[in-house]
Parts: structure tokens; sequence; C-alpha cells
């Protein structure tokens, strides 16, 4: 099989040949570094690297392999993971001026649950600075770019992973979401985001323990390399109070979904959001398309409450719980968009904070009402078509100003505030050309029955040219006009033993 072909496998072919020695990790980890070698410059996905570590283990994992007894499901199989999640030996910048020499010394837990699993952590993946906002560009490592066309936002913040991912340069990364970090890029890059319930995948490293706004979860190109994923790193941890202990075979295997059986609502704008007219008409395409095989499919009022204040509130709470510190002494340590929050979060009391949290439990509670009558809710993913990356955000919509450089996730973070799990499939193209992704809601904590949803509405859409997942053309791609890293102003430390004496920040996405 060609280099292309070996990379277009998903991660459980890859595995699976692994297993019978008709391909080796060091084969395979030969086939990525080649890859990457030649599409990463045009997309600028992959931040720091570590390929001498990756090679040495992808010998190890090649000769366990070769005695069948692989040091677990994951041997020998590279990864991506996001430049916010610290990993042991490798540069974890945060896309922050502040970070930019950081080398962790030890694995952030997800990262370490992988990484005894086999994985080999070859890449770190961009991220705009602390993950904050939904396009991937940072003042250490620059700009990532749109596999589809270089020229656009491959989303954020986890956009460095769907990029990678939609480029075929890794078979599996990791995300994080609180407003659709892990969601948005997945849609606007054409692979599958997954963002759980709050207690599937311990986050210990959260700032604010008890608020379960920030989330973790997998970046794939299938449903099933997905559930791989979770089975290996879902689970309890004591530093997370929102975390559960469950079976160890929870996501092994999902329930057999008939959509026939299905009832489903339908909503283009979460409430009233504002959405491009555009997208609005290829969703309303899709749910024509998708209708005929489900049970019910109408329309549903997703208007749960004042859910822009209360989010503005709630993620406002976090940043100032990451950054409030540090710019009191520093106040220009981070980027405008760090500033925004934190200076929101500021200006706000106690009695904002009592009434965000009361209003989220209201959300939850109408939610839930409203589930009693569906099995998921669709709606899209992203507002708009992917835009130019020089452009920090979607400034307006629908004519709509957005007030802040969030505002145009509303369709996401909308959804974080529910509580339910919620996945992004890829579903064929919008009218631009580029990829277009349906969001999928589930009830709270129904992440097995969302899941096996999922696999039955991504095998539907494999069977419809409309629907299928698309790929990008990559020998054609040609870089951006304008230099991907054009707005590096602080050039990262790659000396591996360069130890920051910059203490980790908070996760924000």
């Amino acid at each position: 099989m060609s280099v292309a072909g070996l990379m277009t496998l998903s991660a459980r072919d890859v595995l699976r040949r692994f297993a019978d020695r008709r391909l080796t990790p060091t084969d395979y980890l030969a086939v990525c570094l080649e890859r990457i070698s030649k599409v990463n410059p045009k997309i600028n996905a992959l931040t720091a690297i570590d390929t001498e570590r990756a090679i040495f283990e992808a010998a190890q994992a090649s000769s366990r392999w070769s005695a069948g007894t692989p040091k677990g499901p994951l041997d020998g199989l590279p990864i991506g993971v996001k430049d916010i999640q610290d990993t042991e030996g490798l540069l974890t910048s945060h896309g922050s001026p502040r970070m930019r020499s950081y080398v962790p010394k030890s694995d952030f837990p997800m990262v370490a649950r992988l990484r005894n699993a086999g994985a080999i952590i070859l890449a770190k993946t961009n991220v705009p600075e602390c993950g904050a906002g939904g396009n991937s560009r940072n003042p250490v490592w620059g700009a990532t770019a749109n596999p589809f066309d270089a020229n656009l936002i491959a989303g954020g913040s986890s956009g460095g992973s769907a990029a990678a991912l939609a480029a075929n340069l890794l078979p599996v990364c990791t995300g994080s979401d609180t407003g659709g970090s892990l969601r948005l890029p997945a849609a606007l890059c054409g692979i599958v985001g997954f963002r759980p319930s709050v207690d599937v995948i311990a986050h210990p490293t959260r700032p604010l323990g008890w608020s379960g706004i920030s989330v973790l979860g997998p970046m794939t190109r299938t449903v099933d390399d997905l559930t791989l994923i979770l089975s290996i790193s879902h689970g309890y941890h004591p530093d997370d109070p929102l975390s559960a202990q469950s079976a160890q075979t929870r996501f092994t295997t999902l329930p057999d979904v008939d959509l026939s059986a299905l009832r489903v609502g339908y909503s283009e704008d979460f409430g009233g959001a504002p959405v491009d007219l555009a997208i609005r008409e290829t969703f309303r395409d899709r749910i024509e398309k998708i209708a005929p095989h489900v049970q019910d499919c109408c329309p549903v009022d997703l208007n749960l409450g004042n859910m822009d204040r209360c989010f503005d509130i709630l993620r406002a709470e976090s940043f100032l719980a990451a950054f409030g510190e540090v710019t009191k002494t520093e106040p220009t340590a981070f980027g405008l968009d760090i500033q925004t929050n934190v200076e929101l979060g500021q200006s706000m009391s106690l009695a904002d904070r009592a009434w965000a949290h009361a209003e989220q439990t209201r959300i939850l509670r109408r939610f839930n009402a409203l589930m009693q009558d569906f099995d998921v809710i669709l709606l899209p993913t992203a507002p708009v078509s992917p835009f130019p990356w020089t452009q920090g955000h979607a400034a307006e919509i629908e004519g709509q100003s957005m007030d802040i450089y969030y505002r145009w996730l509303a369709l996401t973070y909308r959804g974080s505030l529910a509580g339910g799990p919620s996945i992004t499939l890829p579903c064929g193209r919008d009218p631009q050309g580029m990829p277009f992704g349906l969001q999928v809601l589930g009830a709270v904590r129904s992440d097995e029955a969302l899941l096996a949803t999922a696999k039955s509405l991504e095998t539907l859409f494999a069977g419809n040219p409309d629907m299928a997942r698309p790929c990008p053309d990559m020998t054609s791609l040609t870089p951006s006009g304008i230099d991907l890293r054009s707005i590096v102003t602080h050039p990262p430390v790659m000396d591996r033993d360069v130890q920051s004496k910059t203490a980790p920040l908070g996760t924000a996405v």
C-alpha cells in the first residue's frame, strides 16, 4: 500500500495490521514522518515533534508485536496531543510566550493513560494562545490552516488536532472543549469530535474542579476510532471530583441503534443564535435527507434560558481562576482574548456568579424535560463556513455584530451549558465546498447511546455522496499566500533538556 493509502487507514485498521504482522510500528511511523514532512509545512497543524524518542519506542513496539506481547491496545500507534496538555519530555507551549520553553516532567493524566496503553506521543497540535478562541493561531507557532483551503481557518481551540487528522498526518489526536473547542474544528475540517459528559474523562488539572464547563475528548476520523480511545481514556481520578468510577469495558461495545426507531428533534439555531443563510440551507437539506430514515423528525425549541449571559459568566469565572493571579503582576502576560475574559471576570460580582450557576441548573432541567420526547437533537455545528485565518473570529453573522470574540460559537457553547454529551459528524460539504459538520446532542450522561446513534448516522451518511465525509486533496493544496508563521513573535526553545521556570497554566478552552 502507498504512503497516502496507509495514512488513510483508521487507527483500528493500523492496529489490526500490527497484530497480524502485515505492518510494523517502525514502518508505520516512517510513513507518518514522511507524510508530516511533506504536508505539515502547508497547514502548520503540528508544533513540537519528538522524532528521536518516537523511533526508539516504535522499534520496541515492533519487537513486542513480533513476539505477540503488545504492551497494550495502542502499542506503537503514533498520536498527537493538544498543546495545552502536558507531555513528559516534550515541549508544551500552550501557544503562549510565557510557556515557550516549558518541558513537562510528567504527562497530563489522559495522556498518561494513552501512553500506558502503548501509544507513541509523536507530536503536539497547535492551539490559540492558552486554548482561547476558535482560530488556532498564536505568537509562538503561528496559525493552523484548513487542509481544504490553506487560506482559511481550521477552527479552534483544537484546530491543530482537527487539521492533522483531516490531512492524514496522524490517526488519533486529543482535544478539549469548553464552548466548542473540540466540536468546531472537527466540523470545519471534516472529522469526528466528541464532547463527553463531565464524568467520563477525568480532568484533574481543571482550575475549578467543581465546574463541569470544560471537558476532555478524543478526535478521530471515525466513530469506531473514537470509542477505541474512549475505552482507554475514560475513568476516575481523585483530583477531579466530577469524574466517576466506571467499568473497564465501558465503550468497548456499543448498543445497536435502529435509525427507523429514532426520535429526532432539530434546530437550525439553538434558540435564536445567528447562523449564516447558506449554513441554514445546507442544514435543511441534510434534515430532508435524514428524515425518511428515522421514526420522527421534527423541529424543537431550544430557547432554554439566557444562555449567552450564563456562558459569559461561567467562562469568565474559569479564566479568572486560571489567569487572574498572573495578570495582577503581569498585566500584558497574555494576548487580548485572554485579557478580555479576565477583565470580564473582574467586573462581575458574587451575585452574577450565583445567578449564572442557578441559570445553568435551570437550563439543565429544561433540557432534561425536552429530551423526554427525543433520543437526539440535530443542529449545525458551525454558523459560518471557514473564513480567512488572518481574521481572528467571525465579526458579523446575519447582519448581527459579535460583541465578544467567542460569540460566534453559540451553537456549541449553548450545548455545553445543557450538560449532555455532543458529537459532531462530517456530513458532506457546504455551498463553499468546505466541510459541513452536523452536531448531535444527547441526553445527560447518555454517552454510549449517543455514540451508537452517531455510528448509525455515520453509516447512513457514507452511503450518500452528499453526506459522506469529505476528504481534502492535499496534492493540490498550496500554502497560504501569507506565511502561516508570520505572526510568530516568540519562537519556541526546542532544546528537550530545557526546563521552564514558569509554572504550568490552567486549562482554558
